[in-house]
């Protein structure tokens, strides 16, 4: 076997794997019961200083 075939293997097989197991680790992190407060935090950020700054004009 030459070299391209054996790395095309192992992209198809063991990186495909790997790439999906990466992803739902990520979905599960995202969604995890403990992360609601960070993610309403988040959303919020836009709205803190809802005063313009000293000198803007209206």
């Amino acid at each position: 076997m030459d070299t391209y075939s054996i790395f095309r293997e192992i992209a198809d097989s063991w990186v495909l794997l790997a790439m999906f197991l990466f992803f739902l680790f990520t979905v599960l992190w995202v969604f995890r019961p403990g992360s609601r407060e960070l993610h309403k935090d988040a959303a919020q950020a836009p709205f803190r200083n809802e005063t313009p700054p000293q000198g803007a004009q209206e």
